[in-house]
């Protein structure tokens, strides 16, 4: 069975705590139950209901587990007419690697090898200051 499609014009209706929909990637979630259970607040969910609240959902950086718990909300998608015009590719940092772990800041290792270099130079010029 074809999963049930949803206008703008009928998910715009559903923008408080009575009842609460919320669109992601053109998937609609009657997100209502939840209000009370969201670790953000309901003020979150009722703040991006009734509209797409994608660009949120993802700038938010949601669990696995979060992802996953949301699939028992999902009620529809939105009508082929409201969807997104051209698909969001994923967003990203820059690089695709990540950065070593368990290395010492640059910054760090920058501020210990200048206080090595003066404590070598005063100890010299200090010892060629005292043979003179």
């Amino acid at each position: 069975m074809p999963p049930k499609t949803f206008t703008l014009e009928e998910i715009r209706q559903h923008h408080d705590n009575k009842s609460c929909w919320v669109i992601i990637h053109d998937k609609v979630y009657d997100v209502t139950k939840f209000l009370d259970e969201h670790p953000g607040g309901e003020e979150v969910l009722i703040e991006q209901s009734g509209k797409d609240a994608t660009d949120a959902f993802e700038d938010v950086g949601h669990s696995t587990d979060a992802r996953e718990l949301m699939k028992q909300y999902y009620i529809g998608d939105v009508a082929e007419k409201d969807k997104s015009s051209a698909p969001k590719p994923p967003k990203t940092t820059g690089s695709t690697e990540e950065p070593p772990k368990g290395g010492a800041p640059f910054w760090l290792v920058a501020a210990l090898l200048s206080l090595g270099v003066a404590l070598v130079y005063r100890f010299f010029f200090a010892a060629e200051s005292n043979q003179a």
